[in-house]
């Protein structure tokens, strides 16, 4: 348990942005299933839109931390390969 002032405001500050980062990893993990659903699908037109709607998410993502910018470079390199696969 934290005993100084400032370890209790840093595990105040610790959980809120626990849970914010939470509602944002959910946000992009949803954004992300729906590119592979629609790719499951064979709906190549809900596919791409869904492609473009997502890659700005992961961007987003990275600028605020939540993930590093080789793993945003790594997933939108795969569900890109599965949209334009889609023939």
């Amino acid at each position: 348990m934290a005993n100084t002032a400032q370890a209790k405001k840093r595990a105040r500050q610790a959980e809120k942005s626990r849970i914010r980062n939470a509602g944002q990893r959910s946000k992009l993990r949803t954004f992300i299933k729906r590119v592979l659903a629609a790719v499951e699908s064979g709906n190549k037109k809900e596919a791409q839109l869904a492609y473009n709607t997502v890659v700005p998410i992961i961007d987003s993502a990275v600028t605020k931390g939540l993930i590093h910018k080789n793993k945003a470079a790594r997933n939108k390199s795969r569900l890109n390969t599965k949209v334009y696969a889609m023939a």
